[in-house]
């Protein structure tokens, strides 16, 4: 297995208490969310702890939407500058899926779908390719999880 090497500048620290139904927070304190299982996995949809009993949370499959979506874009801007392209106003969902694998394990995919007003689509389909290859939740993914590309 190849590892590529990275020269790190940051480390993010977050700690998950109770799995899929508790809390999250990272160590700086910005974030803290409560997570639970969505009614789609067997859950309520709420937490079970008596101080989430009607708090509403997220879930991890969100939250990897929410972080691959936001990094995406940064590599999108890299690469728009890159080209001389204008992706001002531009916006990127991710979509993360999650179900069994034929193994009897759990496994994801996701699909990266970015709306790029201000170029045609060929080149927009240029840049999230482009894209695709210096975003870093990209290169943690590839060859371990399905994600599809799309223009909207």
């Amino acid at each position: 297995m190849f590892l590529q090497p990275v020269d790190v500048v940051y480390t993010a620290v977050a700690t998950a208490e109770n799995g899929r139904d508790g809390r999250v927070s990272s160590d700086d304190g910005k974030l803290d969310v409560i997570v639970n299982p969505p009614k789609e996995q067997g859950g309520s949809g709420a937490g079970t702890n008596p101080e989430q009993l009607f708090a509403a949370g997220t879930n991890p499959e969100q939250l990897f939407a929410a972080g691959y979506s936001a990094c995406f874009q940064g590599a999108l801007g890299v690469v728009a500058r890159q080209e001389k392209a204008d992706v001002s106003g531009s916006r990127v969902t991710a979509h993360v899926d999650i179900g069994k694998t034929p193994a009897g394990g759990f496994g994801l995919k996701a699909e990266i779908s970015a709306s790029i007003a201000h170029v045609d689509a060929a080149t927009a389909k240029d840049l999230i390719e482009k894209a695709h290859q210096v975003c870093p939740y990209s290169n943690a993914t590839r060859g371990n999880i399905e994600v599809t590309l799309t223009v909207a």
